[in-house]
């Protein structure tokens, strides 16, 4: 797929799927009965989640182009995207849209946002077990292998053992969620 067709079919899927994942779903879900007001910490850890979940989203579906692709599996990357917050978690788009979804919940103080963040969480890993891994095994091969064998499914936590040193590889040892 050229770069130009990808980049206008990633725009077509971020104004429909992410717009209403992110955007117009939560605001919906926020609606009602006027919840009391979030405490200030509340708001600035939402707001803090909201800030690094979209550029999460956002250098996703950069890479995705880059690799003549969009995130929509009917238009699916030429190449393995293993750069940038790939090298660290192999679904940062998701963690991206969780992020965001959650600190929306925590800003507007609402338990139906929250909720539905704890949702979206269940429903990609269900999707990535049931169909974006075994596609991307059947896609790649043994480069799909490596990858998701070093890689974590989902962010683990640092712990100075998988720090690497500088010029060396990280193999992230834990095998948590994997």
């Amino acid at each position: 797929m050229r770069s130009s067709v990808a980049a206008i079919g990633t725009v077509a899927f971020a104004v429909t799927v992410p717009a209403t994942v992110i955007g117009a779903l939560p605001r919906w879900l926020a609606q009602g009965r006027e919840p009391p007001p979030a405490r200030p910490a509340q708001r600035h850890l939402g707001s803090a989640l909201c800030a690094a979940g979209l550029p999460l989203i956002a250098d996703a579906f950069v890479r995705f182009v880059r690799a003549r692709g969009t995130p929509a599996p009917v238009a699916e990357t030429e190449v393995l995207v293993t750069s940038g917050p790939y090298r660290w978690m192999r679904n940062p788009q998701y963690v991206g849209v969780i992020a965001t979804v959650a600190g929306q919940g925590l800003r507007w103080n609402s338990r139906p946002v929250l909720a539905y963040a704890g949702y979206l969480a269940v429903a990609f890993h269900a999707w990535i077990r049931v169909y974006e891994e075994p596609r991307l095994h059947e896609r790649f091969g043994a480069a799909y292998e490596r990858y998701a064998a070093s890689v974590p499914r989902w962010p683990q936590p640092i712990r100075r053992s998988h720090v690497p040193a500088v010029g060396t590889a990280s193999t992230f040892g834990s095998t948590w969620l994997r």
